[in-house]
């Protein structure tokens, strides 16, 4: 019994460490991402992933492109390929870019597939390329796939600074209204003040002029009680001279 006993108070013991440690390990605080620490700013990162796109699933460079909706995504994914001369149309639920002119990467055309999917207010955009019957990969297409990345990052760029500088010249205008706000109310403050100085000086000038006309007619008042004084004076010596 006493046997028994102490192999449960063992088996306890040995339950309340094993629980401590799963607490401990919840409460593992994680670093966070580098993406998370840069200050909300986006590091454009080139994926390579098989999607489901130019009829089947095939091998495919992914990028991220933040705040931007797929239709915005992959129209301007058709302005980019312009320089290429492909025709544009759509296919699979895909853009289609038939017989694209892509020296650098091959001699001969090329068709590109692009498809741009919703994660949240970004996308992801899938191109995969279409070398004639064999899909481009970085195992097989080394210096070709270096040119597909090069070209899916310059785009990516592209579509992510647009709006940025957008918002940027507007940011900008704004600023210049409310600096030249600023100034038109610097312009008026100093009339006013100008304005408020003229009265106080008009008012001086007032407080002057009525004290002096306070002085002046003292003055006169003697002036006329004198005169008045000198008048009766006169006016007995006549009457005494009758």
């Amino acid at each position: 019994m006493k046997k028994v006993s102490t192999l449960i108070l063992a088996l306890a013991i040995a339950s309340t460490g094993f629980s401590q440690k799963k607490v401990i390990k919840k409460a593992t605080i994680s670093k966070p991402s580098a993406e998370a620490t840069n200050n909300g700013s986006q590091k454009i990162t080139i994926k390579e992933l098989p999607e489901d796109i130019g009829g089947g699933v095939q091998n495919a460079l992914v990028v991220k492109i933040p705040d931007i909706n797929p239709v915005d995504a992959e129209e301007g994914f058709k302005t980019y390929m312009k320089s290429y001369n492909g025709k544009k149309t759509s296919k699979g639920g895909s853009v289609f870019i038939d017989n694209a002119d892509i020296k650098e990467m091959s001699e001969n055309t090329v068709d590109v597939y692009a498809k741009a999917v919703a994660a949240g207010k970004d996308v992801n955009f899938n191109v995969a390329f279409d070398l004639g019957g064999i899909f481009l990969s970085s195992k097989t297409h080394k210096d070709k796939y270096l040119v597909a990345e090069k070209m899916l990052k310059d785009f990516a760029t592209k579509m992510t600074k647009e709006p940025l500088l957008a918002k940027l010249k507007e940011a900008q205008k704004i600023s210049a209204k409310a600096d030249d706000e600023q100034k038109n109310l610097e312009k008026e403050n100093a009339s006013l003040n100008e304005e408020i100085q003229n009265y106080k000086n008009k008012t001086k000038t007032a407080e002057d002029n009525l004290a002096k006309n306070k002085i002046e007619q003292d003055k006169k008042k003697v002036e006329i009680e004198t005169n008045k004084k000198l008048v009766a004076d006169i006016e007995t010596k006549l009457k005494a001279t009758e």
